[in-house]
């Protein structure tokens, strides 16, 4: 059995859920079973009814072409960001989430979703990373069940438990992208009102002007802009951390939740989209991502951490990247009959 995969993920982000999610898969698989292709070749800018679209949104919707494929007879198709091959094969895609479908406007949002669209309709089976994720596909995209398998993301084991760390800091980490939904903003602002705690800042990028002119006014000499770190840093992070903050309007998955309980970091998130189904009783899930539910989430913690630290490595360890392996090659198989 040969598998192709297209590799357009690695040109649009070094990190994120869907590049972890490859980079786990194609680890995994012995080599004799695929085939990773890069797309190199630039797309110039073009106009659609008056609307000019940048190559670099166009680049990530480009078909695939059998002439990238020196292997010409590929078993099944699977692409990391919803192309489609231009040569007849069985075709699996994986559906991460509709961040795009409920927050983003616009052309991006509408090449995306077209595209997306497309995609799963030409596709023989779906994957989708949660039972939320599939729910949403059926709603806005009107795919069978029938065409559905529910193959959850896993947890890198370089998060665990360092036996050398025995206390913790005053330390509130909040990991990844910030924008919009995020909420970092009402993060910010619910550990203004925590004066005892800090507020850790990994990943994400820069801070913009706006950020940091709230950071400076509402937590001034109280945050720190760690930047980007290893698995290996981030695990010690969360190993001597008070808390991770996740209070996300939404997620496809929420790879960060694992990652915290399995190093036995506690873990305040919101009660919505896939959180409950990955943190399970092990989190403390306010309703809504306002300021006062996160304040009283942080003070919890106190209170139930050992609680959340128990429960939380419980939860983590039913997710990992060999069984989402395992799981996503009995997909192929399906189709390999």
């Amino acid at each position: 059995m040969k598998i192709i995969y297209d590799g357009i993920i690695n040109s649009l982000q070094r990190t994120g859920g869907i590049t972890i999610y490859f980079k786990e898969l194609v680890t995994r698989l012995p080599e004799r079973y695929f085939d990773w292709y890069s797309y190199d070749v630039k797309l110039g800018d073009i106009g659609v009814d008056g609307i000019e679209l940048k190559s670099r949104l166009l680049e990530r919707y480009r078909d695939f072409s059998i002439k990238n494929v020196s292997d010409k007879s590929p078993d099944i198709f699977h692409s990391s960001y919803y192309r489609l091959p231009k040569f007849d094969i069985p075709i699996v895609t994986t559906v991460h989430d509709f961040t795009y479908e409920k927050f983003i406007n616009g052309p991006a949002k509408w090449v995306h979703s077209w595209q997306k669209n497309r995609a799963v309709n030409n596709s023989d089976l779906i994957i989708c990373v949660s039972e939320n994720t599939a729910k949403d596909l059926q709603t806005y995209c009107s795919i069978s069940s029938e065409k559905i398998r529910i193959v959850h993301n896993g947890v890198s084991e370089k998060y665990h438990s360092i036996t050398t760390v025995t206390s913790y800091t005053n330390k509130v980490i909040f990991v990844g992208a910030r924008g919009g939904y995020k909420n970092f903003d009402i993060a910010v602002k619910a550990i203004s009102k925590t004066p005892h705690l800090e507020l850790s800042v990994v990943g994400g990028g820069a801070f913009t002007s706006k950020e940091l002119s709230l950071l400076n006014h509402y937590l001034p000499g109280r945050y720190h802009g760690l930047g980007r770190l290893s698995d290996e840093a981030l695990n010690e992070a969360y190993n001597s951390a008070y808390a991770l903050l996740y209070p996300s309007s939404y997620e496809g998955f929420g790879i960060p939740i694992l990652e915290a309980m399995s190093a036995g970091c506690p873990v305040i998130s919101v009660n919505v989209s896939s959180i409950p189904e990955v943190a399970g009783d092990a989190a403390i899930l306010v309703q809504k991502p306002t300021v006062d539910e996160l304040v009283d989430g942080l003070l919890a913690v106190e209170s139930e951490r050992s609680k959340l630290i128990g429960y939380g490595m419980k939860q983590a360890a039913k997710f990992s990247w060999d069984k989402c392996y395992q799981e996503t090659l009995d997909v192929y198989k399906e189709l390999n009959k």
